[in-house]
């Protein structure tokens, strides 16, 4: 088959381009009508268009390549479709709350999901890329094809499990700050993250094969290794940026000041992982040196009543005392866990 040369050799411009047009073209549907049940779909499938496209374009369909833009297609289309059916039943997105009706701090969330899309698609993109495929490609079995393979099948099941655990919880209670501790919450407090961050660097094992393997040479070889910055993008969002740090301290804050279950709550978080699947049995007897390091739980994430509270501690106690008296007080505050 033909190879179709565009911009550059590397797919990157008109990948990029692809990425900018639908993403605007769906943020103009989103501002006008100020419609918010498009936004992660928008996302998602942006990552299967960009893998169609680039294997269409490479001329060559090796088994490496047909699995890693199989692998980011499946991927993206079940999430953009659980995004979608759980928009739609939920009916707005409380994240543009503060942003639904200002143009530019709208747009900037869809340029950022621009960037987002575009640079996490980077391993397939130059695995299909002409200046990967011109060079011989090792046969589909390499080690690094096999651990991306298993990797993928660990991630994408505990991504998807999870997610469905997750709305299962929320939609059969009605107190919507009950703590989802159940499945894959029983052993790690955001296993959807650790299984989507299994799944990017999965596919970046497969595509970066060819380098690995000594197949590949000069800039082509150094763009494949170069590729790990779409899972390292991906992974410092969710740590870092819009997954658990907006999730964690404000998430634990809000359940002390209102008092949601803060003393399950609070053991729930010394005996639950933040990211990494571990049994909890032996989870909460780990010295805390460990859980701040290796289970990855650092000093951002941790809620300190003391330092972070905007509720003094007797008005804490106080409310506490009323509730030892009354009754647990119910409450239909959604959280993020």
């Amino acid at each position: 088959m033909t190879v179709v040369h565009v911009l550059d050799d590397y797919y990157l411009a008109i990948t990029l381009l692809i990425t900018a047009a639908y993403q605007l073209f769906f943020f103009s549907i989103a501002f006008s009508l100020k419609f918010d049940k498009l936004t992660d779909f928008a996302g998602g499938t942006n990552f299967v268009i960009l893998a169609i496209i680039t294997l269409a374009f490479s001329g060559h369909h090796n088994a490496r390549q047909i699995v890693a833009s199989l692998f980011i297609m499946i991927w993206g289309a079940r999430l953009s479709a659980f995004l979608l059916f759980r928009i739609l039943k939920t009916g707005k997105d409380d994240r543009f709350d503060d942003k639904r009706e200002n143009f530019f701090k709208f747009l900037g969330f869809w340029v950022f999901q621009m960037f987002w899309v575009w640079i996490v698609s980077f391993p397939v993109t130059l695995l299909n890329s002409p200046k990967v495929t011109r060079f011989p490609q090792p046969s589909f079995g390499t080690a690094s094809d096999i651990a991306g393979v298993i990797l993928y099948a660990i991630g994408i099941v505990m991504e998807s499990v999870s997610d469905i655990q997750k709305y299962l919880f929320r939609a059969h209670n009605s107190d919507k700050s009950k703590i989802c501790d159940k499945g894959f919450f029983s052993w790690s407090r955001h296993p959807n993250y650790f299984g989507e961050i299994m799944i990017q660097f999965s596919i970046y094992m497969v595509a970066v094969s060819p380098a690995a393997e000594g197949f590949v040479h000069g800039g082509a070889r150094k763009a494949l290794y170069a590729s790990i910055l779409g899972p390292i993008f991906l992974t410092t969002l969710l740590m870092f940026v819009s997954g658990l740090t907006l999730q964690e301290r404000p998430g634990a804050k809000k359940r002390y000041e209102k008092d949601n279950h803060w003393e399950e709550y609070s053991r729930y978080l010394n005996r639950t992982s933040i990211l990494v699947p571990f049994p909890p049995q032996l989870y909460e007897k780990l010295p805390t040196i460990l859980k701040r390091t290796i289970f990855l739980e650092f000093p951002i994430y941790v809620f300190d009543p003391a330092k972070h509270s905007d509720v003094g501690k007797g008005q804490h106690g106080a409310e506490e005392g009323r509730q030892s008296h009354g009754g647990d007080r119910q409450s239909t505050d959604g959280l993020a866990q």
